[in-house]
């Protein structure tokens, strides 16, 4: 059974930093590309970003560029993401995911981020 586990969430005020981490139970997804989305109340489910099984391929929602950035350490079995100045918008749970064959087929249970105005 696979299991991917964030942690790092939190309330922080806005302009704030929090680092969110995934860390995934087999070394499966050292093979597989990774990625973060998030949820707001009320609204649908949002992909934030993701990065390839090797690192050398990102991509950013626009409403993030420049400000959240998408790392893994594959030895660890783990993704991060970064969230630099943050705004109140970016309120959400975030969960990660990994993808098979394709498509983000392994979640997470997300985590939660509030950030104050």
């Amino acid at each position: 059974q696979v299991r991917l586990v964030e942690s790092g969430g939190g309330l922080v005020q806005a302009g704030g930093s929090l680092r969110l981490s995934c860390a995934a139970s087999t070394r499966t997804f050292s093979r597989s590309a990774m990625g973060w989305f998030r949820q707001a109340p009320g609204r649908e489910r949002e992909f934030v970003a993701g990065m390839s099984w090797a690192g050398d391929s990102t991509g950013y929602a626009d409403s993030v560029k420049g400000r959240f950035t998408i790392s893994r350490d594959n030895a660890k079995n783990t993704v991060y993401l970064q969230m630099n100045s943050l705004k109140p918008e970016d309120t959400a749970v975030y969960y990660c995911a990994g993808e098979v064959s394709g498509q983000y087929t392994y979640w997470g249970q997300g985590t939660q981020v509030t950030v104050s105005s």
